[in-house]
């Protein structure tokens, strides 16, 4: 089958005039490479079910089904190698509320939940807005430019007190890409084991893995028996364009675990949302074929980045693994040298590109941009990028 990915969908004045955070933050001649959601319409199968659903007209308070239930374990069996009970299964408005609940469900006031930074900015706000701990470890940076971001397990360890009780973990990373290696994983395990921690694995981005072949292995199935102390979380709103309808899985093995964040959600977050759960079991059911097809324009945007990005002095950028964003080192950019502003400020008033700022992600200086649009929308911010990274 083929799919449309050139055609720029409009969405800064879409008929009907709905907002969109990604293009109605900025003025009309910004061009937004920012928020991680993508140009693209989502997949026909998708579009089929919600408009199915849609014309029964009625939207009351739904359950969830036990199809997508099935679909989801289906899917889990197929392309993770991990079969997962249905019962496991806990549906939720979002992963970053999914973030909130572990930590307000799992831990007692007081207790440390750690993160390893640079990570998505919600991460950084759990603990406060929990009334925990906040504790944080940073990876190693690149060797050498192009090469990748390492998980630093020695400064994981010595940031991890008595009084850590929770692990954010997110694999593949967001911002950096990262696939994280077996070993580094196994020298992780070892450590939550060795501490008596529980983890949340935010595993948002798994399925846009960029290598050809490449599959995910989620981390309670790679070390079973992290099992009984993960709650994994997968969503297809990133996957399959769908942030919009706010809906996500965390999957629990662990009965009492499971018990405690069940409750604790009760009356902090909606019931499903009723065309979410029908666009994910058709994206899971049906999407897999515009899956392969997106993973295809991706790679290719992404080769054409790092080309440009390899002709900017004194920017440099690790080749994402997983997914459509991209983490610009920009301390040393020369065409930024006399800037008095953050770097993404600089390219926002000097060329009107909106990228996201690496300070909210904890390390300032760098960048995200976000290359899931089309070719003709990517070669237009870059361009305007060149006309300040690439003077000498």
């Amino acid at each position: 089958m083929e799919f449309d990915f050139a055609t720029a969908v409009e969405r800064r004045h879409p008929r009907g005039g709905w907002p969109s955070q990604k293009w109605h933050r900025y003025a009309q001649d910004v061009l937004p490479l920012w928020v991680a959601d993508m140009d693209f319409a989502s997949p026909p199968a998708v579009i089929r079910a919600l408009h199915d659903r849609v014309d029964h007209g009625v939207f009351g308070y739904g359950l969830v089904p036990d199809s997508l239930r099935h679909t989801l374990g289906a899917w889990s069996a197929e392309y993770y190698g991990w079969e997962i009970h249905p019962d496991w299964q806990c549906w939720l408005p979002g992963v970053v509320p999914a973030l909130h609940l572990a930590s307000l469900a799992l831990t007692e006031p007081g207790d440390g939940v750690l993160t390893v930074t640079p990570i998505y900015p919600p991460f950084l706000k759990v603990a406060e807005r929990t009334g925990r701990l906040p504790q944080q470890a940073a990876l190693r940076e690149p060797a050498a430019p192009g090469q990748p971001w390492q998980l630093d397990l020695d400064a994981l360890d010595a940031a991890i007190t008595p009084q850590t009780r929770l692990l954010l973990w997110c694999q593949p990373h967001n911002p950096t890409g990262r696939v994280w290696s077996r070993q580094e994983l196994a020298g992780l395990a070892e450590l939550v084991a060795r501490h008596d921690l529980l983890v949340v694995s935010d595993e948002l981005h798994c399925d846009l893995r960029l290598d050809e072949g490449a599959r995910h292995r989620p981390l309670a199935a790679a070390f079973p028996e992290l099992a009984e102390r993960t709650l994994t979380l997968w969503a297809p709103s990133k996957t399959f364009n769908l942030a919009g309808l706010t809906t996500a899985c965390a999957v629990i093995p662990d009965a009492g675990l499971r018990r405690r964040f069940t409750a604790m959600a009760k009356g902090l977050q909606p019931d499903g949302n009723v065309l979410g759960l029908v666009a994910a079991e058709a994206a899971y059911a049906d999407g897999d074929p515009w899956r392969r097809a997106l993973l295809e324009v991706l790679r290719g945007h992404r080769d054409v980045l790092a080309e440009r990005v390899a002709q900017w002095p004194g920017v440099a950028m690790a080749a994402p693994e997983s997914t459509y964003l991209a983490w610009l080192d920009l301390r040393e950019a020369q065409g930024l040298s006399k800037a008095s502003t953050s770097p993404t400020q600089a390219l926002l008033e000097l060329v009107g590109v909106a990228l996201s700022d690496g300070a909210a992600f904890g390390w300032p200086g760098f960048a995200r941009l976000n290359f899931g649009t089309t070719a003709t929308q990517l070669a237009a911010a870059l361009a305007r990028l060149d006309g300040v990274l690439a003077s000498p």
